[in-house]
This record gives structure tokens, sequence and C-alpha cells, in this order.
């Protein structure tokens, strides 16, 4: 149930803002944002469990972020880790348009993905047809398609339009607008997958459970000279921070 809230030419300060939540077992094995060094020219957390990330930012300003896509079919054996979507955009070298189209959609089980580099970003779901280029405006994106209709998604897009608004976006704010713990209505629980409770737990922007939640916050602030802020806040299964680590570089 991971969430993301992307800005584009929205803020005259920041032309490329990110904020997102990494939501996972609390048991995976993961590696905490940091320089890879088998690939020196990206940052991001790493996977250790199945390999590759959930998001990451190339040297160069490119940047790429995956979520799973929330339906009954379970990952097969032939399908790869999600998380090489992220890396194989970098090595590609590719237009995001051109890598999107690139995608064998069917060796991988459902997933978002979101690539960009300063001048153009897109999406794509294998559960949708097609790719979205994305112009200027604000986004969110959990585990459903694109803006989806969860009060998690609409609620955090909003509240940062309301922060570009009031020239107000900065790590803190960003990183107090992802740690929302108010749960949807009770509407919005979907029925049948997971007992009451933990399926109203996890309609909250910020998740806290003892075996699953949100292990990290990620900020990415990226200005018009090409200079670029990337925090990640960890958290343990209490939702108490355990970590923080920050990181800026001009592309």
């Amino acid at each position: 149930m991971c969430l993301i809230a992307i800005s584009l030419g929205q803020s005259d300060q920041y032309p490329f803002i990110l904020a997102a939540n990494r939501d996972e077992f609390h048991a995976r094995p993961t590696k905490s944002a940091h320089w890879w060094p088998d690939k020196p020219d990206i940052l991001g957390g790493r996977d250790l469990q199945a390999g590759g990330t959930w998001l990451a930012l190339h040297r160069s300003g490119r940047f790429a972020t995956v979520t799973n896509f929330r339906d009954a079919a379970p990952p097969l054996p032939k399908h790869r880790s999600r998380g090489y979507l992220v890396t194989d955009f970098f090595d590609s070298g590719l237009a995001p348009g051109d890598y999107l189209d690139s995608i064998d959609e069917a060796g991988y089980a459902g997933f978002n993905l979101i690539v960009g580099t300063a001048s153009e970003v897109a999406y794509l779901s294998n559960r949708e047809d097609g790719t979205r280029s994305l112009g200027p405006g604000t986004y969110g994106l959990s585990n459903a398609l694109l803006d989806g209709p969860w009060h998690k998604v609409e609620h955090t897009r909003e509240q940062l339009a309301s922060l570009i608004t009031r020239s107000d976006v900065n790590e803190t704010s960003l990183m107090r607008l992802m740690n929302d713990r108010e749960k949807a209505p009770v509407s919005e629980v979907e029925k049948g997958r997971l007992d009451f409770e933990t399926a109203h737990t996890i309609t909250a922007p910020f998740i806290v459970m003892p075996d699953y939640g949100t292990r990290c916050t990620t900020t990415v602030l990226g200005d018009k000279e090409g200079n670029w802020r990337f925090t990640e806040r960890r958290f343990d299964p209490a939702g108490q921070k355990a970590g923080e680590s920050r990181f800026s570089f001009t592309s």
C-alpha cells in the first residue's frame, strides 16, 4: 500500500517535488538509501530480497519509482521483481516514453511505474492499456491506477497542492504531509480479502502495524538549476523514527 505524491512544474522554487511512503513487511531485508557501489550514479534504497528498488534518482536527474498493483492476481514464478523496472530505466538510457514502450508487461506482476527526466515524465501500468505522458500538474499514486479515487491518494494530492500554493514546500512540510495516520472513511474499506481492522488500517497514508507498515518516507526536491535534495526517513514497526539520510547533488 505504498503512496506517492508528485508535482511537476507547479512550484517556482521546485519544479520537481516528490514525496513517497514505502509500505512493506518489516521483516523484509532492505538497505537504506545510499549511492550504490556497483552503480555509483544511482541513489536510493535497495530491496535485498528480490533486488532492485522502489524509488531511485540518477545523478543525471533521471528518476523512477514503482508500486505494486493491488489485485487478486499473485506473482508467478516467471515474473521478474518489479524493482528491476526502476534500475532498468537507468541502464537503458532511453527517453521515458520509449523505455515504457519497451517493457514486456506480461513479465511482471501488477505494477505502476513512473519514470522521468527534467523534460519528460511518463506513467505505465500493466493493468491498463497504453502509457500516459504526465504534463505539469500534481498527481497521486498508490496501489491502484494513477490518481485513483482512494481517500489517501486524493487527500495527499490535495494537501501537496495546498503546500505549493502557500509556498511551504520543504523536507519538513513534506515529511509532515506523509506522516498522516488518519484512516479513510469506513465506506472505503475493501471487504473480503482482509479482516476489517487490517483493511481499515491500510487506508491511512502512513500505516502502523506490528508486521507491516510504512518503512520509510522519501522526499525529492529538484530546482531549475539542476540541484537535487533527497531525504529518506526510516521508521520502526511502532511508527517511530529509526533513522534518516540526506543527500544533495547537482545534475
